[in-house]
């Protein structure tokens, strides 16, 4: 099953275990980035139910009055 004697690499019982190229390396850090960008973001957002400090229907604050003043305020100019 091996591809013959192509680059460097280790062996270990019997096993050669070949060094990765570049683009496989550069490729993996960047995913991991966004991967953990993403944990950071969802902990941020979804946090404060996971841990019980807050109940999930209880909404966001901020982008409840927000919206509805802005929404109201249109329904009420176009009648």
């Amino acid at each position: 099953m091996g591809g013959g004697g192509h680059g460097g690499g280790t062996t270990y019982k019997g096993i050669t275990v070949h060094q990765p190229k570049r683009w496989h390396t550069v490729t993996g850090k960047g995913l991991c980035a966004v991967m953990w960008f993403w944990v950071l973001y969802r902990a941020k957002q979804d946090g404060p139910v996971v841990l019980g400090w807050r109940h999930p229907w209880e909404g966001h604050e901020d982008h409840s009055h927000g919206h509805g003043h802005v929404h109201g305020h249109d329904h009420e100019a176009s009648h």
